[in-house]
């Protein structure tokens, strides 16, 4: 095997070989003087015949040990140059039966080295006076080869567990991969040091990696945010994590502040983040829009909704959780943290619609909710939002939370009022609120006024098929009468619009049901109508949804699950 050292024993003027050798010749100066002392006292005890007296033999064997102890005391006193030991001779030591921790510990060190010269020393002739007879010449050239062997043995031990260390591989990495998580880490941590400074300037996308931004352009589309939105993430309050309520209109965006502020809390500040939504249907639409920026950013979307969530839920130890419940699991979720001592853990808590606290049971439970975080966990941050709060005060005292309005639409939405056959504008202006607009024109025969005498037909064959609407009914069976009872007296012209794609629908709605579908489905969907309600598993309202966004569907009759945000925007 190559020597990679050469004939050279160190690589500085102080290395741990050249320390060794000192030792060495150190140790066989003490050796060979007790050695000499060791002929002195032979020759005084043999007197004039050779044969020792008995006195002088047993102040001699009194002697030994202590001599022995002598020399043990000079060998370890030079073991100080030990102390300083790098790691990477740990492989030395375990090989001496030493470990690393004890080559750092003067005490363990001298402890451990001595015994090894005590063994050294027991190995060897002590004296003549122990043998009975003087050493010859024959028997000290053994012992001189056997320490020159010895010391050879050492030296190119350490040799070999040095030359190990120097060819040991390390392991290769994509440099793509390294590159990029190199990038994100760094970009991460830049945010973390713009958050905890109290400067305007909040980095390439509100404290977070650019990698956000580009994300949120390719998969939803947005490039800028509006100047509600702006303020409302530059606030003071937002900055110094104080509790926070903000209210706009239906469709100004609300979502995207929040969401902004998760990411942040999951990202920078390290923390598990809890988003609370009224419906399992909002949890699910919540879960299919953000599991993808978990992939791509490194963090875990966990649904609690139906029977989905565990309690308590898994402890991570690098990725953090953003927990997505409706009211019930929230609550459920917030008391197994509280049991476990995991409360802490929680940075931020984000609950949409949250005018439905003063709503009966269910508002209850979102209260109680609220209160436990309140009073078990200090450090976390509270944030609602709502389009319709009528008691801001009262919710800002009960959340000790700072309080954020604006009246800004993006989309004008104008409300109007249909008595008989008159349409009327909402007007707060107006002496009696409202102003005429115009008479609905439609022409029902007698039997269409006694099948529709709220005349929705007329109402909807304004918007359909080339735009979107929605019509809400206060309950499940009402949403399917309503469905059928339309699609009776429109016109066979509906058939043809996307009738490729409402075929396609109804074969991939056949698929997940085993083959059966529903009737009412069956007979509505090719007028591109269908009803939407807690009655459809979650992949008939998936494969619905998506084909009302796409436009295949152009009407929904509906119950409030749509109205409490999910997003399926009408004309």
């Amino acid at each position: 095997e190559e020597d990679m050292f050469g004939d050279y024993d160190s690589f500085a003027e102080n290395s741990f070989l050249a320390q060794v050798d000192d030792m060495e010749r150190q140790y066989m100066q003490v050796f060979e003087r007790g050695k000499l002392a060791a002929g002195l006292s032979t020759d005084g005890l043999r007197g004039d015949g050779g044969a020792p007296a008995a006195g002088g033999f047993a102040a001699s064997e009194t002697d030994a040990p202590a001599r022995n102890r002598r020399r043990r005391e000079d060998a370890s006193a030079q073991l100080g140059i030990l102390d300083d030991v790098p790691s990477s001779q740990g492989f030395y030591f375990e090989d001496l039966g030493i470990s690393p921790a004890d080559g750092g510990n003067p005490c363990t060190g001298e402890r451990a080295w001595a015994s090894s010269l005590e063994t050294l020393n027991e190995e060897l002739p002590q004296n003549s006076v122990e043998q009975h007879q003087q050493p010859d010449d024959s028997s000290s050239e053994v012992r001189s080869g056997s320490e020159e062997n010895r010391r050879k043995s050492l030296k190119e031990h350490l040799k070999s567990a040095m030359t190990g260390n120097a060819r040991a591989q390390t392991p290769v990495f994509s440099r793509t991969k390294q590159l990029k998580e190199t990038l994100l880490s760094e970009e991460i941590s830049v945010a973390k040091k713009t958050m905890e400074s109290s400067s305007d300037d909040l980095g390439p996308f509100y404290s977070l990696p650019s990698k956000v931004r580009d994300l949120y352009v390719q998969l939803k589309g947005i490039e800028k945010l509006y100047e509600w939105q702006h303020t409302c993430l530059t606030l003071n309050s937002v900055q110094e994590r104080k509790n926070l309520i903000y209210s706009l209109p239906t469709s100004g965006g609300k979502t995207l502040v929040a969401e902004i502020l998760m990411l942040q809390e999951l990202l920078c500040r390290r923390r598990d983040v809890l988003m609370i939504l009224p419906y399992v249907a909002i949890v699910q639409e919540k879960i299919s829009g953000l599991s993808s920026f978990g992939i791509e950013l490194g963090f875990f979307v966990e649904e609690y909704a139906g029977s989905k969530g565990k309690f308590p839920p898994i402890k991570r130890r690098e990725k953090k959780s953003l927990y997505i419940a409706t009211i019930e699991k929230g609550h459920s979720l917030v008391n197994s943290l509280i049991e476990t001592g995991r409360i802490g853990s929680l940075g931020l808590v984000v609950v949409d619609e949250l005018h439905m606290i003063g709503e009966g049971s269910r508002g209850a439970i979102l209260e109680m909710t609220l209160a436990k975080i309140l009073y078990t966990s200090k450090t976390t941050q509270i944030i609602g939002m709502s389009a319709t709060l009528s008691n801001v005060e009262d919710l800002q005292e009960f959340l000790q939370a700072e309080c954020y309005t604006s009246q800004f639409r993006p989309v004008e939405l104008k409300e109007y009022l249909k008595i008989k056959e008159a349409i009327y504008e909402v007007d707060n202006k107006a002496e009696n609120g409202m102003t005429f607009s115009r008479l609905l024109n439609c022409q029902y025969s007698d039997t269409l006024k006694k099948m529709d005498p709220d005349h929705l037909v007329a109402l909807v064959t304004e918007v359909i098929p080339n735009y979107s609407c929605l019509v809400f009914c206060p309950t499940k069976k009402n949403c399917e009468n309503v469905a059928e009872m339309i699609c009776k007296f429109l016109s066979k012209e509906y058939l043809k619009h996307r009738e490729k794609e409402k075929h396609e629908l109804i074969k991939n709605l056949k698929s997940i049901s085993g083959g059966n579908v529903c009737p009412i489905l069956k007979r509505t969907i090719p007028f591109g109508v269908a009803y939407h309600h807690s009655g459809l598993t979650s992949d008939e309202r998936r494969l619905l949804e998506e084909a009302y966004s796409a436009g295949a569907l152009c009407l929904f009759t509906c119950t409030s699950t749509l109205a409490a945000g999910v997003n399926l925007p009408a004309r």
